[in-house]
């Protein structure tokens, strides 16, 4: 049985093992798979596993080997899934491996926008303290989140593990989504439409899937509702914010801050907006991607193979 692997470095750029995975089959592993090289390198294999290159229909009709995708994500969007269950090719997808890291580094993210650690690292290295007249400068506002409002849009497993930091950190915690699952007793927690909690949070914080109606979510409308004072995270997709109508409201001091993991296109275009807007950080898409993480996601996409492979498939999100 032969196992291709497309874009194999995002996953495991050599820290890592894939031994475990080489032991159910043929295993050949290629870092990077360009759209037109997919067809002669995956076209005999029996399993296909894929983080980032799509697989269209007019690629799918072409694996005639193929019963078997693994999407080394959680988002599976990557793949025609419609297309997939017409040729019987399973499909299955990597839940919950990242929960605690993006939520790690949601506050990552926002601790920085409170206390710009890096621009007064900088400055003291640079001197700047070593000149002062006095014990202690700051080049910012800073910020406490004891007694702040943060409002999270989308309240999965990744919400509601922040949610509980947030709870540590003496915050109140509110939330709009159209999944309202029971929540424990959290203190002041209210669910909301979105409208109703954007006024009121002090951080925004995005943790909902990518769907028609979830895409441009934050946009010029939503952000005119939010607090000149506030903050706007995403870790969760970059097309859920209309990032002009993003970075404008922060150069014209509508908004206190953002930071973003994802954008629209990544890697991103040199002139994105958000890359050159005022307050606004941005990092790579790096949320998910701690070693841990990442071999949660690597012993999970094992596991959903060997249960694919024993007759007993789970994580499948094609099924009829």
């Amino acid at each position: 049985m032969k196992i291709v692997v497309l874009d194999g470095h995002a996953l495991n750029p050599g820290d890592l093992s894939w031994k475990a995975l080489s032991a159910i089959g043929e295993l050949q592993v290629f870092d990077r798979t360009a759209d037109d090289q997919i067809v002669a390198l995956a076209h005999e294999a029996e399993i296909v596993l894929t983080n980032k290159t799509r697989l269209p229909a007019q690629i799918l009709r072409q694996l005639k080997s193929t019963r078997y995708i693994g999407v080394l994500a959680t988002g599976y969007d990557v793949v025609d899934l419609q297309t997939a269950r017409e040729l019987e090719i399973s499909v299955t997808n990597i839940p919950t491996y990242a929960t605690a890291s993006v939520a790690q580094f949601t506050f990552a993210m926002l601790l920085e926008l409170c206390h710009h650690v890096a621009l007064h690292s900088e400055a003291t290295r640079a001197g700047e303290w070593s000149r002062s007249k006095d014990f202690s400068f700051w080049k910012t506002p800073l910020v406490e989140l004891a007694g702040k409002t943060i409002g999270l849009i989308g309240l999965g497993q990744i919400g509601r593990r922040v949610a509980e930091i947030a709870l540590a950190f003496e915050m109140r915690v509110v939330a709009a989504g159209t999944v309202r699952s029971p929540v424990p007793d959290w203190p002041g927690f209210r669910w909301y439409e979105i409208n109703e909690l954007l006024p009121q949070a002090d951080v925004v914080s995005l943790h909902c899937p990518l769907l028609p109606h979830t895409r441009g979510i934050i946009n010029a409308k939503s952000l005119a509702m939010m607090k000149p004072s506030a903050f706007l995270i995403n870790t969760s997709r970059g097309p859920l914010v209309i990032e002009q109508d993003l970075a404008d409201a922060l150069n014209n001091g509508r908004l206190a801050g953002a930071a973003v993991d994802v954008l629209s296109s990544e890697p991103p275009s040199p002139d994105n907006p958000l890359l050159r807007a005022k307050n606004c950080i941005a990092t790579p898409h790096i949320a998910w991607a701690t070693k841990e993480a990442r071999t949660r996601l690597l012993d999970t996409a094992v596991a959903n193979l060997r249960a694919f492979l024993d007759g007993h498939p789970v994580n499948v999100v094609n099924s009829a």
